[in-house]
């Protein structure tokens, strides 16, 4: 009996998603890194923490857990304290990576809307302390996830894979747990960059009016201030929107439905949910290799970065970028 359909996706989908996942992100680390794409040093710095973060959560998730499953059913990696600490740490990996995204997409409203604020907020040391404490704290949310699993069984005194435990599955208090998590990542993000988003360009609607009023149209078309903000906000609302339409198949599904059968096995395969569910993960997990794709599609100078380095690598004593 041949595997169910939603698997046979699994199994070629994940692996084309690190193969991809994996350079993306490091091309986006380097190239942005470098400080030459002509964005301010918070925008480099949001965006350089958003692909460390993407390429942790491809690495920790989708090569050492999603992968490892699939293809290695038995390895170290699912020894209990090993598998819990991974799934600590992938838990750390993708709330960074969501609310990194809130952050910037704050912090381009601070920097546009909030011109009192923009020149206290809107520094490197700011940044610096968003990106560590939502690092830390994301860290600290982890902590109940270390006592929602218990061993499936135990050989020769180890104990193999993270099953949960009878309480997870029965008490009142972790439902709760379950809806607050599913609210605080990813359901509270989309809303408020959401309204960050609404906003920002409620305020950049009134403010284009005055200044059409104020200035020719001539005048306005060449308006530098114009241009830098609309290039500021084709990269805020992409990387917004990508994320926003990504992750919602996760978000109506873990609304109504407990996440089940992480582990393959067949009971579930042909229930719809249960092929949401997986679909939902397929897509969410996508967004942590598309905000390179982004920069390059919206981005002019990051497009010459990314020239100037494959140009580099082909050529055979790199004096052509020099």
């Amino acid at each position: 009996m041949g595997y169910p359909v939603i698997f046979q996706i699994e199994l070629i989908y994940y692996p084309i998603l690190a193969a991809v996942g994996l350079p993306v992100n490091l091309v986006a680390i380097v190239i942005l890194s470098r400080g030459k794409c002509g964005l301010s040093k918070c925008i480099t710095r949001y965006l350089v923490a958003m692909a460390v973060a993407d390429l942790m959560v491809v690495i920790i998730h989708v090569i050492l857990q999603r992968i490892n499953i699939m293809y290695f059913p038995v390895s170290f990696l699912f020894i209990t304290p090993v598998c819990m600490v991974n799934f600590a740490a992938y838990i750390v990996a993708i709330d960074c990576s969501v609310w990194f995204t809130v952050a910037f997409t704050f912090d381009r409203f601070v920097a546009i809307c909030c011109q009192k604020l923009q020149s206290k907020y809107c520094t490197k040391k700011t940044t610096t302390v968003v990106i560590a404490t939502v690092f830390v704290v994301s860290c600290l949310r982890t902590i109940p996830f270390y006592y929602m699993d218990e061993p499936a069984f135990i050989i020769d005194n180890v104990p193999w894979y993270c099953v949960p435990t009878t309480d997870y599955l029965t008490s009142p208090l972790w439902k709760a747990f379950e809806w607050i998590d599913s609210f605080v990542t990813p359901l509270l993000p989309i809303l408020l960059i959401l309204l960050f988003n609404a906003l920002t360009v409620r305020y950049i609607i009134v403010v284009s009016r005055v200044r059409r009023e104020l200035l020719s149209n001539s005048e306005n078309q060449n308006d530098p201030e114009v241009k830098n903000r609309r290039k500021s906000m084709i990269l805020l609302f992409a990387i917004s929107a990508n994320f926003i339409l990504l992750w919602m198949t996760y978000v109506l599904h873990s609304i109504n439905w407990q996440v089940v059968n992480f582990y393959y096995t067949d009971k579930y395969y042909s229930n719809p949910i249960y092929i949401t569910q997986q679909v939902g993960f397929m897509l969410q997990l996508l967004s942590c290799c598309t905000n390179t794709c982004i920069y390059g599609l919206t981005q002019r100078k990051f497009r010459e970065e990314l020239k100037n380095g494959v140009k580099y690598l082909f050529t055979l004593n790199g004096k052509l970028c020099q």
